[in-house]
């Protein structure tokens, strides 16, 4: 339906035969009057696509499997990746291909990866046409001529009228997303929810590129204007503020979610944002509100008005986990080349659900290590399946769910990089104050942005620190802006003695989720381990 597709690569090139209508590398003009025309959702104000994912709000975890092939079974962290053999995943293919003849697809080759001599070139099968504009939104588009000669390596097929079988599958429900490192091909079915095909390439992107020596990183990054070499990053799951902090108006945004560290320096996988719009208000996040009334940009889940189509950013009802994708020209501070220099500055950013760690802490490189390799957060309504209220947990790397490799490996990489580069590490908590969910609040953005600035700009440094007597990181005492009762978690709780039992609590907890990596760390990190 096209000329913008390599000749020599089309679908049937693939072995993808009998479809209807392709339509390949279509612009965002025609995607959009694809999407109303099939009725997948509805035009909205400015332009954007209002759209509904159904059952599926967020990410399936659980229905989440790697091929266990001989080119990858000895370096895919197995008890975190759940197998499937190359048998079931030849049944699902052959099975999802027949059930795709004779339908409509759209196709969008695409670069992960900004750096082009690290990037990945994918190519992307929707059975929907809001999937492509989604897609080509998240990822990285090529010119014109490039497409004229795109190859993939890999290709993403996703078909969610296509219900997979758990008996002949060897899946654990009718939903499953399938990678296959041996075939290079990634099989999606039985969920619309859009972000399984971002977070697919990031998990392909987790795999090889270590093997390069290049750190993949679940974190959002930025720099001072006009100083590209002044960079930072922000680790985090999703809910901890990773897109909100890095979209800094007074900062150059390299991206919001999923970045490189290589010999070069850092640079975005992506070509877009995938923001969680809930409470998000013109106020606090102009900008990123602003997407919500732009053409072109994909509005998920979100209730509206019938008649105005006016968006409401208060009502759950749906889902926590509402959002907006759109590319990232849309934010006025974005880098035209979404590249950065060696980080000075790493943070790791957690949603205490506990109400016990302080706003800011400064970590030495070994205690950065261990918050790393411990990736403590509360998983935020919406984000999974059947979460409803923070949870409490540790994600390895801030990003278990998509490490196919041993978290060591990550660690040793980014240990590497920040002994390399001399970065300075800060433990950030947008968790709660006051107290634990349920009791207490979200920690104020406009604190939490005053002591980044403070750290980014180096003068945190220069205040006085105390040592925290249940973590043994350094917090501030007092910085300019921001309570000092805040920067104390034990004195805004009211009752006090009630904060000691729920800090031990979680210490215990930091110590006995540790244990699983005392025996393949140094010394050093050895020494950092609380508890």
């Amino acid at each position: 339906m096209t000329t913008r597709v390599n000749p020599n690569c089309r679908l049937e090139d693939q072995g993808i035969e009998g479809l209807g209508r392709v339509y390949y590398n279509l612009l965002e003009p025609a995607l959009m009057t694809e999407a109303v025309a099939r009725g997948e959702g509805k035009l909205g104000l400015g332009g954007t696509f209002l759209v509904s994912t159904g059952a599926h709000t967020g990410r399936s975890p659980k229905d989440k499997f790697v091929v266990r092939t001989k080119d990858v079974e000895d370096t895919i962290w197995w008890e975190n990746n759940a197998p499937m053999s190359p048998e079931a995943f030849d049944l699902l293919h052959a099975d999802m291909l027949a059930h795709m003849k004779g339908g409509d697809y759209f196709v969008q080759d695409l670069f992960g990866g900004a750096d082009p001599a690290e990037r990945l070139d994918v190519r992307v099968i929707t059975e929907l046409a809001w999937h492509g504009l989604f897609i080509r939104h998240l990822l990285r588009r090529p010119e014109a001529h490039e497409l004229a000669e795109f190859a993939p390596e890999f290709t993403i097929i996703n078909c969610p009228s296509f219900k997979a079988d758990p008996a002949r599958h060897g899946c654990r429900s009718e939903t499953v997303i399938a990678l296959n490192f041996e075939k290079k091909i990634i099989l999606i079915a039985n969920t619309a929810y859009a972000g399984e095909n971002k977070k697919s390439v990031f998990t392909l992107l987790n795999y090889i590129l270590p093997g390069k020596g290049i750190m993949p990183m679940h974190c959002s990054a930025n720099h001072a204007p006009g100083n590209p070499d002044d960079s930072a990053v922000f680790f985090g799951l999703s809910g901890t503020g990773k897109t909100t902090l890095s979209a800094d108006p007074s900062r150059v945004l390299i991206g919001d979610d999923e970045h490189g560290w290589s010999d070069n320096g850092i640079f975005n996988f992506e070509g877009g944002c995938y923001a969680k719009t809930i409470n998000l208000s013109a106020e606090a996040e102009p900008e990123i509100h602003a997407t919500c009334s732009r053409f072109g940009t994909v509005i998920e889940n979100m209730v509206f008005d019938a008649d105005t189509l006016e968006l409401d950013f208060e009502d759950n009802s749906i889902t926590d986990n509402m959002r907006c994708a759109y590319p990232l020209d849309a934010i006025s501070n974005a880098s035209d080349s979404s590249l950065g220099g060696h980080p000075k500055n790493v943070i790791m950013l957690t949603c205490d659900a506990y109400g016990v760690l302080p706003p800011i802490a400064r970590l030495t490189p070994a205690q950065a290590m261990y918050h790393f390799l411990s990736g403590f957060t509360s998983k935020t309504p919406g984000t999974e399946v059947g979460v409803t209220e923070p949870i409490p947990t540790f994600s390895t790397c801030f990003g278990a769910p998509f490490m196919p490799r041993r978290p060591e490996v990550y660690g040793k990489l980014l240990a590497d990089k920040i002994a390399q580069h001399g970065a300075s590490c800060w433990l950030v908590n947008t968790g709660w104050t006051g107290g634990a969910f349920g009791t207490g609040s979200r920690m104020p953005i406009r604190a939490t942005r005053a002591l980044l600035s403070a750290a980014l700009d180096g003068s945190l440094n220069e205040v006085e620190f105390r040592k925290d007597p249940n973590f043994g990181f350094d917090v501030p005492v007092s910085v300019p802006g921001v309570s000092d009762v805040l920067l104390d978690p034990r004195q805004t709780w009211a009752d006090r003695e009630a904060y000691d039992v729920q800090a031990q609590k979680l210490v215990q907890m930091f110590s006995d989720n540790f244990a699983q990596y005392l025996e393949g760390i140094d010394d050093e990190v050895r020494a950092a381990a609380i508890g």
